[in-house]
């Protein structure tokens, strides 16, 4: 495994002693020992990190290169990235326990794309427009809004980290990344090529912190706005001091988000979707699919063709390549969804699949991946979110009763329709109160944005959309 620095912080450029010994031990959620023990920043190494970020900002190159040279930086960034990806990966493995073929592809391969997406988006941004109307004629601009502090969980770590980074970095805006204590080493890595590709000094600040310190960044006085990817309850913390200051925030939450099979759907199909699109990373996806809303009729056949699908894919080292479900995160985590599933079937609801520990594994944060049947809509299990390999089967009567389960969430992240008809899929989709719905197992790509209605979030990432949160709007009015 990769070994950075970990003793250091990674401020304004360069590698730098901590002002506190304190330490945090990383620990693998597979063998339960320390893999690594990281540097745990204070509210003076946050003063260090804002205040390089501010100083990047106001007085560096960054904000004021032309945007063809930012980008040149950052392909050199994609193409080390692209180098590096079996290491990041085996990084995120490590600390975090997705299995390892999934953290090439999400935790790896995707983030790089984000990146490489990006930029080939930049060119058709419109940083710079001149709009002319009876009324006046104006030089409308898009500048950088300034110092970002990014602050991003555990479950995708670097995955999330560039959904911030690269629309942050190519509109010219500086950072401090606040990495989860429980999932740090692959920010050291992505600082490292960062710094290889050739960031200038300040740009981007790595510090990893505790929850009082992580507070302290989001009020810190060089902070213009935060980027926060997180449980809803911690979001609306997060929400809460930004309101305070008046201060810009983006925030991406929870979600508990339905697929929906229609009575003329693929089963089959919905079943191979479901597999990847509920269960991936061990259920730990904040757009899982966790509710599948099924008709009465169809049922069954669902529910026997998910367990037979799921029941034999191997549970255990997620350095097995053949492993499709690690451990999760850790001991903590593992009590939580263990809670879950002891509340489900003491509310009535009946496992099909799993519904506790793999006998087989007496190491690693394990649960088995399960199925509940007999789900009623307002049971704790069909309404909070569980973040595990849990999935959850609401059998409905009609098209409207299936509309309405679907809309019966706090949330609002994700979700998706089944139908042989695209079109009628599609005409309901206008009906779910989700930022993102998939059709028949389609994704929406790097190209359209991402964000949840309700309390699944506040703004967008990815797209051109995506840069908006990083952007100030300035109209300049000209003499015709």
């Amino acid at each position: 495994m990769w070994q950075g620095n970990y003793s250091k912080l990674f401020i304004d450029g360069e590698w730098t002693a901590p002002s506190t010994s304190e330490t945090v031990a990383v620990i693998s959620p597979y063998t339960e020992e320390p893999i690594a023990h990281v540097a745990v920043g204070t509210r003076a190494d946050i003063d260090a990190a804002a205040q390089a970020a501010r100083r990047a900002f106001d007085t560096g190159p960054w904000p004021r290169m032309p945007l063809t040279e930012r980008l040149a930086i950052l392909r050199r960034l994609v193409d080390l990235l692209e180098a590096n990806e079996q290491t990041m990966a085996e990084l995120v493995t490590s600390e975090m326990g997705c299995p390892i073929t999934q953290s090439i592809g999400i935790q790896a391969q995707r983030p790089r794309a984000i990146l490489a997406s990006a930029i080939d988006m930049a060119g058709d941004y419109p940083f710079d427009v001149v709009r002319d109307a009876p009324t006046g004629r104006a030089r409308v601009t898009r500048e950088a809004v300034g110092v970002v502090a990014a602050i991003v969980p555990w479950n995708a770590p670097h995955l999330i980290t560039m959904m911030k980074l690269a629309p942050a970095l190519i509109t010219g805006c500086t950072v401090v990344l606040k990495p989860s204590p429980e999932t740090p080493l692959d920010a050291y890595l992505f600082a490292d090529l960062a710094q290889q590709a050739g960031l200038p000094n300040g740009v981007l600040n790595v510090v990893t912190a505790h929850r009082d310190v992580s507070e302290y960044l989001v009020t810190h006085p060089a902070i213009d706005k935060v980027s926060f990817t997180g449980s809803t309850g911690a979001g609306r913390r997060v929400g809460a001091l930004c309101g305070e200051l008046v201060r810009r925030c983006t925030l991406e939450l929870g979600g508990k988000s339905a697929a929906i099979i229609l009575d003329d759907a693929d089963v089959d199909a919905a079943v191979r979707y479901l597999v990847n699109a509920g269960y991936r990373n061990t259920g730990q996806v904040c757009s899982a699919k966790t509710r599948v809303v099924v008709p009465r009729g169809l049922a069954k056949d669902l529910v026997d063709g998910l367990a037979a699908a799921v029941a034999p894919l191997p549970v255990g080292d997620p350095f097995d390549p053949t492993t499709e479900f690690g451990p999760l995160v850790t001991a903590r985590h593992r009590d939580r969804v263990e809670g879950y599933l002891a509340a489900g079937l003491a509310e009535g609801a009946r496992a099909a699949l799993g519904g506790g520990r793999p006998g087989a594994l007496n190491r690693g944060w394990f649960v088995e991946p399960t199925l509940f049947t007999g789900v009623q809509r307002d049971m704790q299990i069909a309404q909070e979110e569980i973040f595990g390999p849990v999935l959850s089967v609401l059998e409905y009567d009609d098209e409207d009763d299936a509309i309405a389960i679907a809309n019966d969430s706090q949330y609002g992240l994700n979700g998706a329709i089944f139908s042989a008809d695209v079109d009628h899929a599609v005409a309901l989709a206008d009906r779910i109160r989700t930022g993102t719905v998939e059709i028949n197992g389609n994704p929406v790509g790097l190209a359209a944005p991402v964000g949840g209605f309700k309390t699944s979030g506040i703004g967008r990432e990815l797209g051109p959309e995506g840069f908006d949160p990083f952007t100030e709007l300035k109209s300049v009015g000209l003499p015709r």
